[in-house]
């Protein structure tokens, strides 16, 4: 009889707990689910701040400061926006005295090619190593984030391995030569920011011939998609200028 009744107590006992476990796993799915919508929510409320600080930095003359000293890095008249197809009618130039900047709408990247540069664009098949000194300044942040024209950096700058595989441009930071410039030591990666490679389509890369002026300088809005890590997992846009030299064979 008692082990009837305990018989009868399991067939009882499984059936609960199954449904128990069957609530308890749709109530965790349930959850997790109201959790993805609520960082989706959040990341979509992200991208639309970031929005509104790019639109608010077009609307405005930008005015980037070196520190707290009040040393100025930029001032400039209101951004002057061109569309592609005007930016291509125009040779794939940019009027800088026009401050124009031609929009990348697939990217969302605001370019300024403020020189060309002597040279030559990357041809198809070929690799170069390509040095870079550049500054990054935090739209939404309103503060000049990392750069390395200092005297510290003067040495070191970012060097990058650039290639051309039929018309695809690829590049990564190269750590062999002086174990890496700021970009590399700040960021801890290897890998290139998408909006640093945009201008390697359309500038020469060549070295000095008579001064500065010579190399190829670009100003660009870059968003978080198209930016460092840090960028990207922190939804944040920055606004850079960078020259592209060619490295001495």
């Amino acid at each position: 009889m008692f082990f009837l009744e305990k018989s009868m107590l399991f067939r009882t006992f499984v059936p609960q707990m199954k449904k128990i476990l069957t609530q308890i796993l749709l109530t965790l799915l349930a959850i997790t689910t109201i959790t993805s919508c609520k960082d989706d929510e959040s990341y979509a409320e992200q991208k639309e701040k970031e929005r509104k600080a790019i639109s608010a930095f077009l609307a405005r003359e930008p005015l980037i400061l070196l520190d707290a000293s009040g040393d100025t890095l930029l001032n400039t008249p209101r951004i002057n926006v061109i569309s592609q197809e005007q930016f291509e009618a125009q040779g794939m130039m940019t009027d800088a005295s026009k401050n124009e900047y031609v929009l990348f709408g697939g990217t969302g990247i605001y370019m300024q090619i403020v020189r060309k540069g002597t040279g030559d664009k990357i041809k198809h098949g070929e690799t170069k190593r390509v040095i870079c000194r550049y500054w990054e300044y935090n739209i939404m942040g309103d503060s000049l984030q990392t750069t390395d024209r200092t005297f510290y950096w003067a040495t070191n700058p970012d060097i990058l391995d650039v290639s051309n595989n039929s018309g695809t441009i690829t590049a990564s930071f190269n750590t062999s030569i002086n174990e890496g410039g700021a970009m590399y030591m700040i960021y801890g990666s290897t890998t290139v920011p998408s909006g640093w490679i945009v201008p390697l389509s359309y500038v020469n890369l060549g070295r000095y011939t008579t001064g500065t002026g010579d190399l190829a300088l670009v100003r660009m809005i870059v968003p978080h998609s198209q930016g460092t890590t840090k960028a990207s997992n922190s939804v944040y846009p920055c606004f850079y200028e960078i020259s592209y030299q060619a490295m001495r064979d």
